[in-house]
């Protein structure tokens, strides 16, 4: 049965572009369009669509608007066009906690030349997006798949909060002296710790399930932690910043050199490579992306540089996302005695990466995304 399609956008270009691609893939059917937030409301619920394909800037009623009342009224799998600037980033990650599903770099050149990458890439994604969970809920059901279903959490009902809100109280934390930043002495010892670097690798899904699970760990974490997120370089440091403002740790992108430290995590930047080395007590390189790569960054090439420096010591954790990267480095880690935990089914967006650790039998643990934050606070 083919994947029923809305196309949403103010572009009547844009529009018969990406239904132009879309119709090239048999198990696609574009079933309508709408060239505005209100109306892409009323067809949903007319058209009952598998997958709705977004633009934000858009007369009547805005996307991000229109994505919020589409969940409250009858939830489907979105797919949000953004552009690639900061301004474009901090509209998509409102929109990808709003609830669409996933997000691809809206460029009119590129859909004007019609290329094969992109219309392998766009079909692709819209295929991966109708497989995808939202709101707890399984909307199409994914290869294999056996759990029951869960129960729809409650809608939202009002925006994501504004960018300016207040930032929680940080303690940051100096390695040489374990004496706070605000004036507090906090103890601990590193060289005691059974895992002394935490990895987090994701894909689709990932921004939300990183916000959650880092908002919920305390100031005073007492390990390091680098993030692999798929994501273009221009996002990264607007995610990095998000996450900054609503955490009690602190998250920065990372640059070259950065030492690693207690309470810091260090999201690797878009469109290149995350790499850990063990001098000095551990700080990260960040090379450029290699073209014979898909994913920049890569999980799999932050996961095996973290094996060689830190041997037994990693905490490595695989998130919701499309594909198998991490896998790889999962093994390496593995090979060197660390631990290697897996996001569970029922609460991915797209199981795909976690489902590849957990099939391989490198998963340690299968941990669901509400437990993951004091199940890293026990472990370390």
């Amino acid at each position: 049965m083919a994947i029923r399609v809305l196309i949403v956008d103010d572009s009547g270009f844009f529009r018969r572009r990406v239904s132009e691609i879309l119709k090239t893939d048999p198990q696609i059917q574009v079933v309508g369009t709408a060239d505005n937030g209100r109306e892409a409301v009323d067809k949903n619920l007319e058209l009952k669509p598998d997958v709705i394909t977004m633009d934000y800037e858009m007369p009547v009623m805005d996307g991000i608007t229109a994505l919020v009342k589409i969940m409250e009224t009858h939830p489907t799998p979105v797919l949000m066009f953004s552009s690639l600037t900061h301004e474009g980033a901090r509209v998509t990650l409102d929109a990808l906690e709003a609830g669409a599903v996933d997000y691809l770099p809206k460029n009119f050149e590129d859909i004007s030349r019609n290329s094969a990458e992109l219309r392998k890439t766009l079909c692709d994604r819209v295929k991966a997006v109708a497989r995808s969970h939202i709101q707890g809920k399984s909307i199409v059901a994914e290869p294999a798949a056996s759990p029951a279903p869960a129960a729809p959490a409650a809608p939202k009902t009002s925006a994501p909060p504004p960018p300016t809100a207040a930032k929680p109280k940080k303690i940051i934390h100096d390695l040489a002296s374990n004496e706070a930043v605000a004036g507090k002495v906090v103890t601990f010892n590193r060289g005691s710790a059974r895992h002394k670097l935490v990895a987090i690798g994701t894909s689709t899904g990932g921004p939300v399930a990183l916000q959650k699970v880092l908002t919920a760990l305390p100031g005073n974490f007492p390990a390091p932690i680098l993030l692999i997120q798929h994501m273009p370089g221009t996002f990264t440091k607007a995610f990095a910043e998000r996450l900054h403002r609503l955490c009690q740790i602190n998250v920065k992108e990372a640059e070259d050199g950065d030492q690693l430290k207690p309470g810091v995590a260090l999201l690797a930047p878009g469109g290149k490579q995350l790499m850990v080395d063990s001098r000095g007590g551990g700080t990260v390189r960040v090379l450029a992306g290699d073209e014979r790569l898909n994913y920049k960054p890569c999980v799999d090439v932050t996961f095996g540089s973290a094996a060689k420096a830190f041997g037994d010591k990693v905490l490595a954790v695989v998130l919701t996302g499309m594909g198998a990267d991490g896998r790889e480095g999962a093994r390496m880690l593995k090979a060197k005695g660390s631990k290697v935990w897996a996001q569970d089914r029922e609460s991915c967006v797209i199981f795909g990466m976690p489902m590849a650790i957990i099939n391989a039998n490198l998963a340690d643990e299968v941990v669901g995304l509400e437990s993951l934050s004091q199940r890293l606070v026990e472990a370390i």
